[in-house]
């Protein structure tokens, strides 16, 4: 009885929306493995990036892991976006004021 409640629970849960931790730590060694190759991180430069939302960091991160020959899982991937905010694109943090062109 005690394994159907637990298994409803996770269910419900996932129906629910409730996000599972990602490993921040797996995002990293599967960024650097399969992504920062063709990649420096003056492509991750917050403030000249075209990147505002998870949205847009979710939809660029499934376009870029279908050019390479790995198959990502949903949950790897997930953990590859939440590396790269917390490195580098900080969504949920303001941008900084940009200083005045001279």
């Amino acid at each position: 009885m005690r394994a159907i409640t637990s298994a409803s629970l996770l269910s419900a849960a996932l129906l629910c929306g409730v996000a599972q931790a990602q490993d921040v730590s797996r995002g990293q060694l599967l960024y650097e493995t399969h992504c920062a190759s063709c990649h420096t991180e003056r492509l991750h430069d917050r403030e000249q990036s075209i990147i505002r939302s998870y949205g847009a960091l979710r939809a660029e991160v499934g376009k870029r892991a279908a050019m390479t020959n790995r198959r990502f899982s949903p949950d790897e991937l997930e953990d590859v976006i939440e590396f790269l905010d917390r490195s580098h694109y900080r969504l949920d943090l303001p941008l900084p004021a940009q200083k005045p062109k001279k």
